[in-house]
């Protein structure tokens, strides 16, 4: 894919001797999980093993059936890098057994390795040494999670990029409890995009939150800030993901954002997203005036709006009807 280049293919010397697990949920995989699996066995330092969780649907109509024979071909291009120095396995999930955490805690109770590393599918490494760049942290011992920097699409709207700008800059940086007061949510911010966890802290803090709409990346994160531990943004590992969400999505997703935030309020209530939501508002905004892009206002405004009266639903969830809740949900299948 042309869009989605190697950046850079040569070898840093960046060798570090912990083991390292991938697991990637997946569900109707397409071209970008085949780039994926592919920059992933090119790492210089390789995975022992790729665990594939794809999650199976029930077939209804002929359209689904067109869909399996797609999804099947993915699956066996995968499979087909299978080598002895990197494991690739395949393991089917019921949808209707399917958690965002408790999903994730399953592929990593079938690993041994020292790191979990977990991506979604739609996230293509941008050279061979992600891993190595991402596992670089953990020679300090009180790093438990590191997460990579996530770079837009050339083909993605300018607001798009800037928001990942924002959100993963180019400098890396480790925060930890003491940046509290300063950061606020930005402290726990972490995304299983492209997230790896030193195993035996995961195992102590009893893995991902189960039964989650959304979020079990940042709960995590918060309960290893908590814990005393580290976490390290890794802005040389960097991964292409990107999202062209409608008004609605962005809606239905800010509100499942602040669902979470919600069911666990005994973590995000003392720190809050709506400050980090105005500034990059009005950063996004700063920026358009000054490259004179007047004609993107009206849409950043339209979008900011609708994704705060999302997060304002969600934040009230306990007060609507269930229809309701499933109409503005991007997880409907969640509220069954």
């Amino acid at each position: 894919m042309k869009d989605m280049e190697v950046i850079d293919s040569h070898t840093e010397d960046i060798s570090f001797s912990l083991s390292v697990d991938v697991i990637i949920p997946v569900y109707k995989p397409d071209l970008k999980f085949n780039r994926l699996i592919e920059r992933l066995v090119k790492q210089s330092i390789k995975p022992n093993r790729i665990i594939i969780l794809h999650t199976v649907e029930e077939l209804t109509d002929s359209n689904q059936f067109v869909q399996k024979e797609k999804t099947e071909e993915a699956l066996s291009y995968a499979l087909s890098f299978n080598a002895p120095d990197c494991r690739i396995e395949r393991i089917d999930i019921k949808k209707s057994d399917f958690d965002h955490g408790g999903t994730r805690n399953y592929g990593a109770s079938l690993s041994q390795a020292e790191i979990l590393l977990f991506m979604t599918q739609d996230a293509v490494p941008a050279d061979v040494n992600l891993i190595g760049y991402l596992t670089r942290p953990f020679r300090d011992l009180k790093v438990a999670a590191a997460y990579g920097r996530q770079l837009a699409l050339p083909k993605t709207s300018i607001i798009e990029k800037y928001t990942r700008q924002f959100n993963y800059p180019e400098q890396s940086y480790t925060k930890s409890l003491s940046d509290l007061p300063t950061l606020g949510i930005r402290t726990y911010f972490c995304s299983n995009v492209c997230a790896a966890y030193r195993k035996t802290v995961y195992d102590n803090l009893g893995g991902f939150v189960t039964r989650t709409i959304f979020n079990e990346d940042m709960i995590m994160a918060a309960g290893i800030v908590k814990a005393g531990y580290s976490i390290a943004y890794t802005a040389e590992a960097r991964v292409y993901h990107s999202h062209a969400y409608t008004y609605g999505q962005q809606f239905k997703r800010n509100f499942d954002l602040a669902v979470s935030q919600q069911q666990f309020s005994h973590i995000f209530s003392a720190v809050k997203s709506e400050n980090e939501g105005r500034k990059l508002v009005k950063q996004t905004l700063n920026y358009l005036m000054d490259k004179k892009l007047y004609q993107l206002i009206p849409g950043l405004i339209l979008q900011s709006g609708l994704k705060y009266l999302g997060y304002i639903a969600g934040k009230n969830y306990e007060r609507l009807p269930r229809p309701l809740i499933k109409k503005l949900s991007m997880n409907p299948s969640y509220w069954k």
